[in-house]
């Protein structure tokens, strides 16, 4: 354990039981974790499993950092869920109430504060594409790395959907599966962050973490990506410069 990492106890009991599950369950190949930030950051990464939370959180844990998920504030409402959710420091996400939302802004902003790392999953669901590319985002990562000032980083993985497919109530262990984890140079915002905090400005961020997580993913699976980007409102692939700021709604699993 680095000296960086501040877990609560809860935190550390959660982990003694996922990290052992996970290392059961699959092989790894993590790469670049060294890189990590060592203050608090953002990581936003691509969505191919529902398995993914696990693995990009057990990377980050292992790197040293505490991971967040943003979840909906919903959950928190839920007995002993919502109880749990609080004491591991998760971050609630409203979407509509504006207080609430100021008062999920200044959680966030404690949890990176202290050194810990937020895990947003920009598209804010599994990947619709067909071929499991990553689809158009939202904008909630850039936004609250353009408010907060976090190093926005961004984690690839692949091969985790061969263990647990899209949408598959069970998962497939045999064979044994292997994926690889890539961290990816911090995402660049220091030009926008100059500026006020502009539908214009949020339409660029989010470009550029689209870019990132879609190159990460091509490195990984060693195959050029589509020209154009799967749009999830609109079922169907569109150019990516065409890009809509759209809903902040995140919802972490």
């Amino acid at each position: 354990m680095t000296a960086r990492r501040r877990s609560s106890l809860g935190f550390s009991a959660t982990a003694s039981v996922v990290r052992p599950g996970m290392n059961l369950a699959m092989g790894k190949d993590w790469r670049g974790l060294a890189t990590l930030p060592e203050q608090g950051f953002i990581v936003v990464a691509n969505h191919v499993s529902e398995l993914d939370p696990l693995a990009v959180a057990h990377a980050v844990y292992m790197s040293g950092s505490t991971p967040h998920f943003l979840a909906k504030d919903s959950l928190f409402k839920v007995p002993l869920l919502g109880s749990m959710l609080r004491g591991l420091r998760q971050v609630p996400v409203a979407r509509a109430d504006r207080s609430a939302a100021n008062k999920s802004l200044q959680i966030a902003q404690e949890v990176l504060d202290t050194g810990g790392a937020i895990l947003i999953y920009p598209e804010g669901t599994l990947t619709r594409d067909p071929d499991l590319w990553p689809m158009r985002a939202k904008t909630g990562a850039a936004r609250l790395a353009l408010s907060t000032g976090a190093p926005l980083i961004p984690i690839t993985h692949w091969g985790v959907q061969d263990f647990l497919p899209p949408y598959a109530t069970f998962p497939q262990p045999l064979p044994r599966k292997k994926y690889v984890l890539q961290v990816g140079e911090q995402i660049d915002l220091s030009d926008l962050r100059a500026g006020a905090l502009t539908r214009t400005a949020l339409t660029d961020a989010t470009q550029r973490v689209e870019q990132a997580l879609t190159a990460g993913v091509a490195a990984l699976r060693g195959e050029e990506p589509p020209e154009h980007i799967w749009d999830r409102a609109l079922n169907q692939r569109v150019p990516r410069n065409q890009l809509r700021a759209r809903g902040d709604g995140e919802a972490a699993r």
